[in-house]
């Protein structure tokens, strides 16, 4: 019987070493699991955070950039003469030159930071502010029909600053 005692506390023994290694072995694996979800989650907010706060602050300089456009009408509504309504047309085009930098310093931010479909809808809020800027001229030059044109600029500015909202919330949604 004795030897039967010490073969059952030797396989007991044994077993319950095994069982340490083999617990402690999946804890580690858990572990491991634990940490790189971890630093997959803190990676995802990191980014997030980065992309999120690149389309707001495009989103400022655009507003800027609008805001100086919409001064374009006043002007029409608030000098009468043409001399004095040029003159005024010719400083907001310096302002819009200074806020042109900011915006095209966003977007590149933006194009580098991803998806590629918030740079693609960020390249376009630029494309049309050019457009805008360029149309905004032919008007200082007293061009005919250059007012429409502007307008419409004007108006493609808007609607491309609007899908690249939707884009940037779709985005910042899917992380």
């Amino acid at each position: 019987m004795g030897d039967s005692a010490v073969w059952v506390a030797v396989f007991t023994g044994g077993t319950a070493v095994l069982a340490s290694w083999v617990t402690t072995l999946g804890n580690a694996r858990a572990a491991r699991v634990q940490a790189e979800t971890s630093i997959q989650a803190q990676h995802r907010d990191r980014v997030r955070s980065s992309r999120r706060n690149a389309y707001l602050d495009l989103m400022e300089q655009a507003h800027v950039t609008g805001e100086l456009y919409w001064r374009v009408g006043d002007v029409y509504v608030q000098l009468t003469d043409q001399a004095d309504r040029l003159e005024r047309i010719e400083e907001l085009r310096t302002q819009l030159r200074d806020a042109f930098d900011p915006l095209m310093r966003c977007v590149r931010v933006i194009v580098l930071e991803g998806p590629e479909i918030v740079a693609q809808a960020a390249r376009g809020v630029l494309e049309a502010a050019s457009e805008t800027n360029s149309a905004l001229r032919r008007v200082s030059q007293d061009e005919p029909q250059a007012r429409e044109r502007f307008d419409a600029s004007q108006e493609r500015f808007r609607y491309r600053l609007e899908a690249f909202i939707e884009a940037a919330r779709t985005s910042v949604g899917g992380l």
